[in-house]
């Protein structure tokens, strides 16, 4: 990415060729739309190219504190290219500390009243993940329940 944006600044001042991949690019960028060249390289999204960079830039610091910092107390499951490996991953972390063969496990979720800034440390088995969001239902605090999307919402973020 970022050799081909520096190639791109270049061909626009005239310095070099503007070939047909970075007049390509030019005009994805103008338009608002991820790069085929970049697409190749990153994951799959529906977004516009504003967004679809904001959503890079956080998923890339997520890594890299979780590679620097250690493990975090809470996953961003939203954040994850393919989150069911990360799911199987957690099953399989749970069966080998419990010594259970992974086909007789499956999930539990409860709903914390606490917002994921504030946890500090993961739960002694299991994860906490945030992320989630509903799609034909809202997640009513007061009764910590499902209930009735509003009118107009396509989706709701979880607690």
């Amino acid at each position: 990415m970022n050799s081909s944006l520096t190639d791109l600044v270049k061909a626009i001042q005239g310095l070099i060729v503007m070939s047909e991949q970075l007049d390509t690019m030019y005009n994805c960028l103008t338009n608002g739309v991820v790069p085929p060249n970049w697409e190749k390289y990153a994951y799959p999204s529906l977004k516009p190219f504003a967004t679809w960079f904001i959503d890079l830039i956080e998923r890339v610091a997520f890594m890299r504190e979780w590679l620097t910092l250690g493990e975090p107390a809470c996953f961003w499951i939203s954040g994850f290219f393919f989150p069911q490996g990360f799911l199987t991953g957690c099953l399989q972390t749970h069966a080998r500390k419990e010594v259970i063969p992974i086909d007789k496990l499956n999930f539990a979720f409860r709903i914390l009243e606490d917002d994921y800034t504030q946890i500090d440390r993961g739960p002694d088995t299991g994860v906490y993940l945030y992320g989630l969001y509903l799609d034909g239902a809202r997640w009513d605090e007061t009764t910590a329940s499902l209930t009735e999307q509003y009118a107009g919402s396509l989706y709701e973020k979880m607690p």
